[in-house]
């Protein structure tokens, strides 16, 4: 078994990406192969064309982040709530006289004593009425978010004692219109520290030099809050997202390297390019607590392998390419099916799927793919893991040096200034 200590390195906060890079594709790439220990090259993402082949398949999570991050005021007291959109939540998960026409939701909510019965006013980032409230109805019953609740989405707010039911629409549609971007903890807490600095808060590729003569007006919070969230949205989703395969609450961050340019340059040069849907929820991101990895009680997700995904996984093996997850969302949604399993779904036309609770960790045989693009993730983390299972050369079931081999990687990458976490630089791992 793998002691959780055995994960651990030491990150400088300096070394924490908080902005993304223009263009995206201006990253910095280190490059590891599992077949030579010794390798490790410097390059940008925007060389990919020379390092994949004809004949290589990208395989791309296309799930799209929606904005999840909920911010309102209780009804009765006026208390702040901050909430996180989790999914759409089950009838059964809710009182039999529920309104059937209403959306119904599992949020996390962070608020003072918090009960079904409290309706909450949905307000946007600077305090100003969405139209929009929840009302808690229940606690969730979904396995492994004990904290998250059951609410009904109204679709106005009328009178002071909350919520009138309306023509309420489509949940994920009145989720766009009171959501944000569900940006990562530590980036929001990165900004309020830059705006009390007196830091602009605009993107640095935007922003100019502030007039320190012009009047402050009641408007200019919520202009520059609206202007940063359509930035965010624009910098937290991947080029290739479906919006039809909306649902993560985080990004597929590996994918977040990529432009139309580059994509069309992989393409003009015949790299393929397939799809797979998993979700990304906030198990992902859940720290290990347990003192060896494999006690570690793994969050399930919903994953799909679309059939034509595994018929181009085929035809790339068999005509001699290499299979390249984009991303671990990507690479678990592979391995979470068997090869026999990847076989039927492409011999019959039916989309391979199911719910995945897999953890890996060195010891681990991938099965269905050949190599990795990831960004560099957090100590004591499954997904460090789970990259140095990849590495990981021995076969026959013991554990060789991957891990070493990661964290020496990480060793130099923190050397060399590379920038770390879900807007940071990436690696990619060859055959």
């Amino acid at each position: 078994m793998l002691a959780v200590s055995a994960l651990e390195y030491v990150l400088p906060p300096d070394r924490i990406a908080t902005e993304p890079v223009h263009p995206r594709d201006s990253a910095r790439l280190l490059i590891l192969r599992r077949s030579a220990p010794s390798f490790l090259s410097h390059r940008v993402v925007s060389d990919l064309p020379q390092l994949l082949s004809p004949g290589d398949l990208l395989v791309v999570n296309t799930s799209a982040v929606v904005p999840a991050r909920l911010v309102g005021t209780r009804v009765d007291t006026g208390g702040r709530v901050e909430g996180l959109y989790l999914g759409e939540a089950p009838p059964s998960d809710a009182p039999a006289d529920r309104n059937p026409a209403l959306p119904l939701w599992r949020v996390l909510l962070k608020g003072r004593r918090l009960r079904p019965g409290v309706f909450v006013g949905l307000t946007d980032l600077s305090g100003n009425p969405l139209g929009a409230s929840l009302k808690i109805v229940a606690h969730s019953t979904e396995e492994g978010e004990a904290a998250a609740w059951v609410v009904e989405v109204f679709s106005c707010v009328e009178g002071p004692r909350g919520a009138v039911p309306g023509s309420a629409g489509h949940g994920l549609a009145i989720l766009q219109k009171v959501g944000s971007t569900p940006l990562p903890p530590y980036i929001r807490a990165a900004r309020k520290r830059g705006a009390a600095a007196g830091q602009a808060m605009t993107p640095a590729d935007q922003s100019g030099p502030s007039d320190p003569t012009a009047a402050p007006t009641a408007e200019a919070p919520a202009a520059a809050d609206l202007q940063r969230e359509q930035q965010d949205r624009r910098d937290y989703q991947t080029v290739y997202a479906d919006p039809t395969a909306a649902g993560s609450v985080a990004a597929p961050t590996a994918g977040l390297h990529f432009t139309p340019e580059l994509l069309a340059r992989l393409e003009s040069m015949g790299v393929a390019r397939a799809p797979v849907v998993l979700h990304v929820g906030t198990g992902t991101f859940k720290p290990v607590e347990t003192e060896y990895v494999e006690q570690h009680p793994m969050h399930t997700e919903w994953c799909v392998c679309p059939a034509a995904t595994a018929r181009a996984i085929a035809q790339t093996r068999a005509a001699g390419g290499r299979v390249i997850a984009v991303g671990t969302t990507s690479a678990r949604t592979l391995e979470s099916f068997s090869p026999e399993q990847l076989a039927h779904a492409a011999a019959s036309g039916q989309d391979a799927q199911h719910a995945t609770n897999l953890l890996i960790t060195p010891g681990h045989r991938y099965r269905n793919l050949d190599g990795m693009m990831t960004n560099f993730h957090l100590p004591r983390s499954t997904l460090l893991a789970m990259v140095a299972a990849l590495l990981d050369e021995r076969s026959g079931g013991g554990a060789g040096d991957g891990l070493g081999r990661l964290l020496e990687a990480y060793r130099v990458a923190l050397q060399e200034r590379y920038r770390f976490y879900s807007y940071g630089d990436a690696s990619l791992i060859l055959p």
